[in-house]
């Protein structure tokens, strides 16, 4: 049967990108439906080709051209239930996360609020296990459905199955690219429970006209402003947004280094850990700001390394290197890569 999907060769993954990065795809197709995928996958496992998932392209960093087939998800639409309280929401993976968390608030579901304005579309969503001030997609996270690249399969995977970490997954870790994810269902509520458990976030609210009777709607208006204040657009400066995870130490490591910086700030986590922000420990090392020729560090953010323009993924991935080093040489802690990369090491 003749393929009736387009499937282009050698095709510039600059503008698929938020770092605008310069790569080139052996073969790139986009895909809007499940015929359309496993149309593609068939044409991959033909040629023996290596499938690369590429969604909205705001949390990779392209460190060259990438062999085998770059598939483009855009597949779009949403489906819910409702029962009581209780709303199950499903979003086709290529929506896009800030416009679906404002669609669920037009319509009186609540829950993602904490998470407004994060770049992305939703399947990439729980591969990070994304998350920000105070709430993590696990602690919204119902179920998702994925197709097998080797076989085509579509599988349901639960909570449970997913082994969600800090910005980590099963589809992070040992199974990194057998899967392309095609839907996400989250468990969302007509009953909002504000949450200014995140400190930042708290520090924001009290001074709001609204404080201490804030809607949901506030916490999103308070998250976008918080985030547009610290975090560049990657639309004028070209970033992945936090470049680093927040290391977690033992409870006994962060009272050491409590000593020797007593202003280090530290927050709680369970079994006797302690998160320690990874920004602090790279502007203690002087990073802020920090220029190598055509990428850097972000003047206001040291967690954000930045493209000024004809910058490349070896050059950034060399940046973070540099960091990583200082930054094990000052405090004996091991920073690791948020973003996922793509291309020659």
């Amino acid at each position: 049967m003749p393929l009736t999907l387009t499937i282009e060769k050698n095709v510039p993954l600059q503008p698929y990108n938020s770092l605008s990065l310069p790569a080139q795809a052996e073969f790139f197709c986009a895909v809007g439906s499940l015929e359309d995928l496993g149309e593609a996958l068939n044409f991959a496992k033909k040629g023996q080709l290596n499938v690369t998932p590429l969604g909205g392209g705001s949390n990779v960093v392209l460190s060259g051209d990438i062999a085998g087939l770059v598939i483009q998800l855009n597949l779009l639409g949403m489906s819910y239930a409702i029962e009581g309280a209780a709303v199950q929401v499903t979003f086709a993976a290529g929506e896009n996360w800030h416009r679906t968390v404002i669609t669920t608030l037009q319509k009186g579901w609540f829950g993602m609020e904490n998470l407004s304005l994060i770049p992305g579309n939703m399947g990439a969503a729980p591969i990070q296990n994304i998350g920000a001030y105070g709430v993590e997609l696990a602690d919204l996270f119902h179920s998702l459905r994925a197709m097998e690249v080797a076989t085509g399969k579509v599988v349901t995977f639960t909570k449970a199955q997913c082994q969600f970490g800090y910005r980590d997954s099963l589809f992070k870790t040992q199974c990194r690219d057998q899967y392309i994810i095609l839907d996400v269902t989250l468990s969302l509520t007509t009953e909002p429970q504000v949450n200014l458990s995140y400190p930042a976030l708290r520090s924001a609210a009290e001074g709001h006209a609204n404080y201490p009777n804030l809607t949901a709607i506030d916490v999103s208006e308070l998250v976008m402003a918080i985030r547009r204040d610290k975090l560049p657009d990657p639309l004028n400066l070209p970033n992945a947004g936090s470049f680093f995870k927040n290391p977690v130490v033992s409870a006994a490591r962060a009272a050491d280094l409590l000593l020797r910086y007593p202003d280090m700030p530290h927050f709680a986590q369970a079994l006797s850990q302690v998160k320690i922000p990874a920004a602090w420990l790279i502007d203690q090392c002087g990073f802020k700001g920090a220029i190598r020729g055509a990428v850097g560090v972000h003047s206001q953010q040291a967690l954000v390394l930045v493209n000024f323009g004809g910058g490349t993924g070896q050059q950034l991935l060399a940046l973070a290197d540099e960091i990583s080093t200082a930054v094990a040489g000052r405090f004996a802690i091991a920073l690791e890569l948020e973003p996922r990369v793509y291309g020659p090491c």
